[in-house]
């Protein structure tokens, strides 16, 4: 019986060592400083970083993250995302340097002149293949949906 259950257990060891681990990538996410970004003082953004399993581009991934929003521990350090009403994005296309972030949920300003748009430009900027980067709202709707510019929706103007 002993030598079952020693054949057993090291037979466990012995594929679980074989089972094959997630890639994982470390990447830079930007949240805001709540504090600088109240006494007007830029930039607005911190930068924190975080390992997750690799799963899409690494421009995705950062976003994904963006989206999920500040840890306690990052929240503890005064860091914020500001959504203006939008939940996700549901594509991020990256072609002749120009990013193509779709939003979800229905975005709105509310008046400020500091909205997501802030937060997906600081953190997209990190990529050197990402030169211009367009926002479109969640009815597939920018400003400036042609050239090479970066844009915004009108639901996230002041």
């Amino acid at each position: 019986m002993k030598n079952t259950t020693f054949l057993l257990a090291g037979l466990f060891l012995l594929l679980s060592a074989c089972t094959p681990k997630p890639a994982t990538v470390t990447l830079t996410v930007h949240f805001t400083n709540v504090h600088r970004y109240a006494i007007g003082t830029e930039p607005y953004e911190d930068p924190v970083t975080r390992t997750v399993a690799m799963a899409g581009s690494r421009p995705e991934l950062v976003l994904t993250q963006v989206f999920i929003g500040p840890t306690p521990e990052e929240k503890a350090q005064g860091l914020d995302a500001f959504f203006s009403g939008t939940t996700g994005f549901s594509k991020l296309t990256i072609d002749e340097g120009i990013a193509r972030v779709y939003l979800t949920g229905k975005c709105n300003s509310g008046g400020a002149t500091y909205t997501i748009s802030n937060l997906i430009f600081a953190n997209l900027a990190q990529f050197p293949e990402i030169h211009w980067i367009k926002i479109y709202d969640e009815n597939g709707e920018t400003e400036t949906p042609e050239g090479q510019t970066s844009s915004i929706p009108f639901c996230l103007e002041p």
